[in-house]
């Protein structure tokens, strides 16, 4: 079962009106932290639902743990009735976050303005690809094509040649936390001060943030005092290490560390090279040193290097597959698809622990429970139902 225990979010209601990652895993989060969030959905079922194989038609691998700790309602929202029933959860939310263009948005009549007039205190985060002041703000933007933007494509060129995008969809990850804490300080003004407010999280201008902490670099300072990229991330040596067996990741950084390796690997001639000297000109021979410890690794096994390493106190880990990461995560009982692995939330709260308490539910699952908990009546809910604004679908 589900853990009964709230988290440091317990009084926070949430409206999700956010599809695919970026938002989803925003309100995942944000109800992990203890958050009492209601997402809504239309009939057709957010596009995670079906990302990948899952063990019911409605709930993906990526779904059950994106879609946890939340109720859902199925809504028409091109209905007036369903716009009305939206505007009507809106005024019970603390939070609302959306990742509508403007452009719909607007021709739903669910603008920050729409809400604001229902609940002046909301909190209305909108998040997007681009900028909603700029030229480009209903452009459609995916992960992809934000990576592209925002100089992630550019790193792999400037180390390989060619352009590349991750794989991983880092760009609405990176979005998803930036909500994350936008909307918690965002709260915590309101707080404060009783103020709600509009926040806007670009992706491009989030990932662009993220992208350029490290590798804006010489090129900051104006003028320039060097080139943007930051040297050591784009060094073609940087990286996991192939073993006698396997592969590993050793990450030397003092002189001993560096020392210790070349020595036990038979390069006993290196024990006093200069560019061992400080940091310095570790740090400017970097690839060349990173080049020479991929020699040395490739002597002994996977085993028999991490011994070494955890005796001469050098970082160093057994490089760990996808599956041995799902394998190590805890089951937990779905109540209509079994068992399943829970990702943890990734923070730990002594007093406030999070939790998982309920369990990625289908679409439109709790539809009436939410509507009467905002007033509707049993009556109004069947009405509803009946004028197509409410939705189920088996």
């Amino acid at each position: 079962m589900p853990s009964p225990q709230a988290g440091p979010l317990a009084d926070v209601r949430v409206l999700d009106l956010t599809s695919v990652v970026m938002g989803p895993m925003a309100t995942q989060i944000l109800g992990d932290l203890g958050a009492q969030v209601i997402s809504v959905e239309d009939i057709h079922g957010d596009t995670n639902r079906f990302m990948g194989l899952g063990p019911h038609p409605q709930l993906s691998g990526v779904a059950l743990n994106l879609l946890r700790n939340k109720r859902n309602i199925s809504l028409d929202l091109k209905h007036p009735e369903g716009r009305e029933a939206c505007l009507r959860l809106a005024e019970r939310a603390d939070i609302v976050v959306t990742n509508l263009r403007p452009g719909p948005l607007g021709r739903l009549g669910l603008t920050y303005e729409d809400v604001r007039a229902r609940n002046p205190s909301v909190i209305f985060c909108q998040a997007q690809g681009w900028p909603t002041d700029g030229p480009d703000g209903n452009h459609p933007a995916y992960d992809d094509v934000i990576q592209s933007a925002t100089g992630l494509a550019d790193v792999y060129l400037r180390r390989d040649g060619v352009p590349a995008i991750a794989p991983t969809i880092v760009a609405d990850k990176v979005s998803g936390l930036t909500i994350v804490y936008a909307v918690l300080a965002a709260l915590h003004h309101r707080d404060r001060t009783g103020e709600g407010q509009r926040l806007e999280v670009p992706m491009v201008e989030a990932m662009t943030a993220f992208m350029l902490a490290e590798h804006g670099g010489a090129a900051i300072p104006s003028p320039p005092v060097g080139p943007a990229g930051y040297v050591r991330a784009l060094m073609p040596n940087r990286g996991p290490q192939r073993t006698a067996d396997g592969w590993m990741h050793a990450l030397p950084y003092s002189k001993t560390n560096f020392v210790d390796l070349f020595v036990a690997g038979g390069l006993t001639e290196l024990a006093n090279d200069p560019r061992l000297d400080n940091r310095l000109s570790r740090a400017q021979s970097a690839n060349e040193l990173y080049g020479l410890v991929a020699d040395v690794l490739a002597t002994r096994t996977t085993h028999e290097w991490l011994d070494f390493c955890e005796a001469h106190d050098i970082p160093a880990v057994r490089v760990a597959s996808l599956d041995d990461l799902v394998a190590a995560l805890p089951l937990a009982e779905h109540p209509i698809v079994g068992p399943y692995r829970v990702i943890p939330s990734g923070v730990r709260f002594d007093a406030t622990p999070t939790s998982v308490r309920r369990h990625a539910p289908l679409i439109g699952e709790n539809g009436d429970e939410v509507l009467l908990e905002a007033g509707y009546t049993a009556d109004e809910v069947v009405a509803l139902r009946q004028s197509g604004a409410l939705q189920s679908r088996p």
